[in-house]
């Protein structure tokens, strides 16, 4: 009964993904509407976001696209108004728009490190902020941001401005889920390794990836749709004793 009555819960609720027109905000959204969840996938990419949209519900029932630029808090508000006006109300936010722009961090300029910090931190916590005061309101919420293994240890291949900004993600998280938690919202945090996405072959050219395969314990790229599935895990309703977590999924390359 207590299963049937979180899956009733869930098909009433309603999740908002940034950066879902691709790769893992994609499998993200996809896994949380496999679940149950109606989804809004925003995206910067409008006709990116409503093809995938369209992918998963041709019929727009259950599945729509909002352009949503996380550098711009109005583009957030927005959004909200929208997403309410489609369904009445949402329940999850997964922060995870992020720029990738590999740098070798001596040759990093200035305003590039603004740039993906203002993007991937500033967004996020643009997120956490709008959407956050909106879950206190109604006295429920769950916020999962994508933070990354690079932000844990010091990164690789990604440049300094990208470490930095999802070491930050992870501090905000801490930050909002002491904010939020007696409003009935949780805040958490996904801290993924190298998972077999275009980004990561964007980031690794096929000489170096049985290299990187080597240095992974477990010998694989992780898999996008299991990322999806620990965000599912943590919007569950029944997640209501997890608040300022880092979970880790990276194959064993960062270990505590």
């Amino acid at each position: 009964m207590i299963e049937q009555s979180i899956a009733s819960q869930i098909e009433n609720q309603v999740a908002m993904v940034t950066g879902a027109a691709q790769g893992v905000g994609l499998h993200i959204a996809s896994r949380l509407f496999a679940a149950g969840y109606k989804v809004l996938l925003t995206d910067i990419n409008l006709a990116g976001a409503q093809a995938a949209a369209n992918q998963l519900d041709p019929t727009g029932e259950r599945a729509q696209a909002c352009q949503l630029d996380v550098s711009q808090e109005a583009d957030f508000a927005q959004a909200l108004d929208h997403v309410i006006t489609l369904w009445g109300s949402v329940q999850v936010l997964v922060n995870n728009a992020a720029m990738t722009k590999a740098v070798a961090t001596m040759e990093l300029k200035p305003e590039d490190f603004k740039q993906l910090v203002s993007i991937n931190l500033g967004g996020t916590f643009t997120g956490c902020q709008v959407i956050g005061r909106y879950f206190a309101s109604q006295g429920y919420g769950r916020i999962v941001n994508m933070a990354s293994l690079a932000g844990q240890n010091g990164g690789t291949s990604t440049g300094a401005h990208y470490a930095a900004s999802k070491g930050g993600i992870i501090t905000l998280t801490k930050v909002f889920a002491k904010e939020l938690a007696a409003s009935g919202v949780t805040v958490n945090a996904v801290a993924p390794g190298p998972i077999d996405s275009p980004m990561v072959k964007e980031l690794v050219p096929a000489e170096r990836l049985p290299g990187l395969l080597n240095a992974i314990p477990v010998g694989r790229l992780g898999d996008a749709d299991f990322i999806g599935d620990v965000v599912v895990q943590l919007a569950s309703p029944k997640a209501y004793f997890t608040t300022g977590t880092t979970w880790d999924v990276n194959g064993g390359l960062f270990m505590r």
